[in-house]
């Protein structure tokens, strides 16, 4: 998952409200005010305090918003560079506080951040309104625009003016003083609203907590996990107990492992239910305005529905051709799914126990029919996936296919102790960049895993000045002795977040607004989807998958069991994905008022005929994607980039060599390097020579 860096911009300033004094007593101080005095230029993590953002942030405002100014009102004639590029280098204070801060209240933030949060969302959106419909303003950009044929632009300046002329256009400025304004109040809802949705969703995983009194009560559940749940009780005060979370790493092993049922129906209802209690966390009021307000601003600007302002831009550019992809895929997975809960439901039976599979054994059975068919149980894999020897296989791949290097730096400000920093080199030992890692889940970090940045990669009078890029996930701590060890489907998450990171990291473009991963929502999983290929091929497992005690390579035995599981479970992976994204593009198809959330919901999974045992794979009110993470209409990405991933990677395999360089160098140069530098089509076309076929996709899953 990407995080994706807001266009900020602030309003205060045209009412005289806001005063900002420039440098005089703890403003001095501030290390936002000045150049970073850090190896590569990181963010001064050990000096920023939670009191400096703010008048970072309104110096910021009041910066950028005379730089528009001056813009606006420049009495030469409008062109390319005193219009376009000069909006594109405006905004760079405001630009460096906003992205620490944002990036600190996603990976570890506290009262204090978010309390500063809400305090300045309507600020940030007001003064992103200000200058998107700045009228003078939009008169240059227009003018720049309209004459562009005559202003001889290279391919870049000219996807750079398309896209700027473009927002402008889809964020209002066409729209009367009247419609602005209520655009404005739009907009300034929005962005309260969707930091409320991720504040009671982290406050919900948070709060809940089962205690265990009686190790009976742990049967089947693995050792590793007995012993994190003991240390996690302990840590909290419950000595003697165990304790399990709704963080990924302690509800999942427990609902794939744990034998008491009634344990498992417990914490899986609370994951389910989470913002859906009637508290004060609760987000179905939350989601019913978002939804409402997000129509209303769909149709002010002309659109028929949020999806189609939302998918304009977009490889797919409108709802409909999401829909034809997901609905081809629906009915297979769906019957797929179907003989996979037969399955689960013969080994209930033949138990001797009578009750119908529920969404909480689904899990749990899952783990008995993989070991029944393929004899493959997931925690005999784990020893070989420790989490340092998975992240150095990734590092790896990166080396053979691009010649890139990792290197550990340790005298350098990070935002947590537990994060690491790596400097990344060429082969040539020319420095690209600047990787942070953050793997683990905590209190202060909201769940899931994404690739974020603190530095994008642009040129600055002809020097590339090089990206600072961050990906951080959710993995089980290491217990004991041992290290942290992965599920197979956390090394695929590691090697996915990777693959966002190398698409900053490689990033060789002249402006920062088309660089790395600004790129539209169902291209940009491209990059990340591929790694996760390389990740399970068996030259590449024996590169990195060995035993965490006795550095033995993991066997050919176990990697045919992997292979011949390839395609075990994927009718329900892909069925309860499905049903997230075709829940998605329902939500934002809506033309009238959203009405009762649950209701919504379940006539919903009722019209795609979504079986009783499988539920979405996110339910509505903890559905981060789309309320409060930038996939709204956009979580069909995943598989619309899915199709391009595994087309992909069938170059490389069907050329012979998984580490083909001349495959390899095209890759980098038509599409890590280039960003949203072109039509997404016509890089992967430069790629491949021609459009994608979902043949290898099919094939993948075991659909076709």
């Amino acid at each position: 998952m990407i995080r994706t860096k807001k266009y900020l911009t602030v309003v205060a300033l045209a009412l005289g409200v806001i005063t900002v004094q420039t440098a005089s007593g703890r403003d001095a101080e501030n290390p936002f005010f000045k150049r970073y005095a850090t190896p590569f230029e990181v963010p001064p993590f050990d000096l920023i305090k939670v009191e400096h953002f703010k008048p970072a942030i309104l110096k910021g405002i009041k910066d950028q918003q005379a730089e528009i100014d001056a813009i606006a009102s420049n009495g030469s004639a409008p062109d390319f560079f005193n219009t376009v590029e000069a909006m594109e280098k405006s905004g760079q204070l405001l630009g460096r506080v906003t992205t620490v801060f944002y990036n600190l209240n996603s990976a570890n933030t506290n009262d204090a951040i978010q309390k500063l949060a809400r305090e300045l969302s309507p600020l940030l959106s007001a003064h992103g309104d200000n200058i998107i419909l700045n009228e003078k303003l939009f008169a240059r950009v227009k003018h720049v625009w309209t004459n562009k044929d005559r202003a001889k632009l290279n391919p870049e300046q000219q996807r750079l003016l398309y896209k700027t002329y473009k927002s402008f256009v889809r964020s209002g400025a066409n729209l009367s003083e009247t419609d602005k304004e209520k655009l404005r109040a739009l907009n300034s809802q929005l962005s309260m609203l969707s930091l409320q949705f991720g504040q009671n969703l982290l406050a919900e995983t948070n709060n809940y907590k089962l205690v265990v009194d009686f190790k009976k009560d742990l049967a089947g559940l693995p050792e590793e996990l007995i012993l994190a749940a003991e240390q996690d009780a302990n840590e909290r005060g419950f000595n003697g107990k165990w304790l399990f979370t709704l963080q990924n790493p302690s509800v999942m092993p427990f609902l794939q492992y744990a034998d008491n049922r009634v344990l498992r129906e417990k914490i899986w209802s609370a994951y389910m239910m989470r913002g859906n209690n009637n508290n004060e966390h609760d987000n179905k009021n939350v989601i019913k305005k978002i939804i409402n307000l997000r129509t209303d601003k769909a149709k002010l600007l002309g659109y028929n529905d949020y999806a189609a302002y939302a998918l304009e831009e977009t490889m797919a550019k409108n709802a409909e051709s999401a829909y034809t992809l997901l609905n081809r895929l629906w009915t297979p997975a769906l019957e797929v799914a179907k003989r996979e809960a037969a399955d689960m439901q013969s080994l209930v039976n033949k138990s001797g126990q009578s009750f119908e599979l529920a969404p909480y054994d689904w899990r749990y059975y899952t783990e008995k029919v993989r070991k029944e068919k393929f004899n493959l149980d997931e925690q005999e894999l784990k020893p070989y996936f420790s989490l340092d020897n998975v992240r150095n296989g990734a590092f790896t791949v990166a080396q053979k296919l691009y010649g890139l290097t990792f290197t550990e730096v340790k005298d350098i400000p990070v935002y947590h102790k537990e994060v690491k920093a790596y400097e990344v080199k060429e082969a040539n030992g020319k420095h690209v960049g600047l990787l942070y890692t953050d793997f683990f889940p905590r209190a202060s970090k909201r769940g899931g895993a994404w690739m974020t940045s603190y530095r994008s990669q642009r040129m600055d009078n002809g020097k590339r000045m090089a990206p600072v890029i961050s990906i951080v996930c959710n993995f089980s701590k290491p217990v004991g002795d041992a290290p942290a060890l992965l599920t197979f489907d956390e090394v695929t998450t590691l090697f996915h977040e990777f693959g966002h990171a190398l698409h900053g990291l490689l990033s060789n473009v002249r402006y920062e607004s088309l660089a790395g991963t600004a790129v539209s929502r169902d291209f940009v999983e491209l990059p990340s989807q591929i790694m996760e290929n390389w990740a399970a091929e068996p030259d590449v497992l024996k590169m990195f998958a060995k035993h965490y005690k006795t550095g033995e390579v993991i066997s050919d035995e176990l990697i045919a069991k992997i292979e011949k599981s390839g395609t075990f479970n994927q009718g329900f992976a892909t069925v309860e994905y499905l049903a997230a994204s075709l829940l998605d593009m329902d939500y934002h198809t809506l033309t009238s008022p959203l009405d009762d959330v649950n209701k919504f919901e379940k006539a919903a999974m009722n019209r795609l005929g979504l079986t009783s045992n499988i539920i979405p794979r996110y339910k509505s009110t903890y559905f981060n994607h789309i309320f409060a993470g930038g996939y709204s209409a956009g979580y069909y990405s995943y598989i619309w980039s899915g199709v391009l991933d595994t087309d992909a990677f069938d170059v490389f395999k069907r050329s012979g060599n998984l580490f083909n360089q001349d495959k390899a160098k095209l890759f980098r140069s038509s599409v890590l390097e280039r960003g949203g530098t072109d039509d997404p089509m016509n890089l992967y076309k430069r790629f491949k020579g021609s459009e994608p076929d979902i043949a290898p996709l099919l094939k993948k899953r075991g659909l076709n």
